[in-house]
């Protein structure tokens, strides 16, 4: 059964990351799309924990970081999604109870990762995406992810609430 968990895991975040860059592709604007491997991604941090969001979010942020038409260096939307697993993961008691704690951690997530994204590229000198220009498009990447969070964060959180694995049983 464990396999079939992480299959599944596999199969939802990699979903996410196919309908980011071809759907979504076509509502782009400024370049900016929505991030739905972040919004799986503080799904899984909400309802399963900070250790099982980070690991989720390095899956999912190397996919992005992959899929065409990626033109940065790799590695850097799978740190992003690591910390903004993690740091969704700690805060979960709080935002999984109330949809505007769970709202506003999405929004500071989508900011945190966008922020880690457009940093790492300023440090690692990629030029494939000039830091100004990265830290211009956060206002309207937040915006997205929040306008996108009350289809996707629901329907995610149930999934991953019912692949829970079963406590062990005490003999």
């Amino acid at each position: 059964m464990r396999v079939v968990r992480g299959l599944v895991f596999l199969a939802v975040i990699l979903l996410a990351v196919v309908l980011q860059v071809s759907f979504f592709a076509a509502f782009s604007l400024d370049g900016v799309v929505p991030n739905l491997a972040l919004l799986v991604v503080v799904a899984a941090a909400l309802t399963r924990g900070p250790e099982f969001a980070a690991l989720l979010g390095f899956v999912g942020g190397l996919a992005v970081d992959l899929v065409p038409p990626a033109d940065h260096l790799a590695g850097r939307w799978a740190l992003a999604l690591v910390v903004v697993g993690y740091l969704a993961g700690r805060v979960r008691a709080d935002a999984e109870r109330s949809t505007v704690g769970a709202l506003v951690t999405v929004a500071a997530c989508s900011f945190v990762g966008a922020s880690v994204f457009a940093l790492s590229g300023f440090v690692l000198e990629d030029s494939g995406v000039p830091v100004t220009e990265a830290l211009r498009v956060i206002p309207e990447a937040v915006l997205y992810d929040l306008l996108l969070a009350p289809f996707v964060l629901p329907l995610a959180m149930r999934l991953f609430r019912r692949l829970r694995p079963e406590p062990a049983m005490a003999v």
